[in-house]
């Protein structure tokens, strides 16, 4: 059975780090063990390099640790480019390179979801293989 690729939302990254026995931490957990193919791009990776540092209390990373993990991820990570997107019901425009980042993955290799705790983007699922990390995990877990 091939291995899943999947994008990452930077909420479901966050999740993962600071709670590493959450669903989201077992995700990320199955990517470190080569369970799981990840697509992030540069967007999802300076969003994450923005809010990781407010979650200090949460995982206890010093500044030069949280650019060592962003750092590790990008290189462990497949980083594409987000395709154009526009979709009138997403008002946050950090939505858009998420969605992005999942229309260029399902165009250039394959990407087989989108995991996100965003209600906006989870309601595109009916258009876009978009699920949240508990239904994902729910599928998957067995990795």
């Amino acid at each position: 059975m091939p291995t899943l690729r999947v994008v990452l939302d930077t909420n479901v990254l966050l999740s993962g780090i600071a709670y590493p026995a959450s669903v989201p931490g077992k995700i990320l957990g199955a990517w470190r063990h080569g369970a799981l193919e990840v697509v992030l791009s540069a967007f999802i990776l300076d969003e994450l390099r923005r809010v990781l540092p407010r979650l200090s209390h949460r995982h206890g990373l010093a500044p030069a640790e949280t650019e060592d993990l962003v750092d590790i991820l990008s290189i462990q990570a497949e980083a594409i480019d987000p395709a154009p997107s526009t979709d009138p019901s997403l008002t946050d425009l950090n939505d858009l390179p998420v969605l992005g980042t999942l229309i260029a993955a399902l165009k250039q290799s394959h990407a087989d979801a989108l995991i996100t705790g965003d209600k906006a983007l989870l309601a595109l699922a009916d258009r876009y293989p978009i699920r949240t990390p508990a239904e994902f995990w729910a599928a998957h877990g067995g990795l």
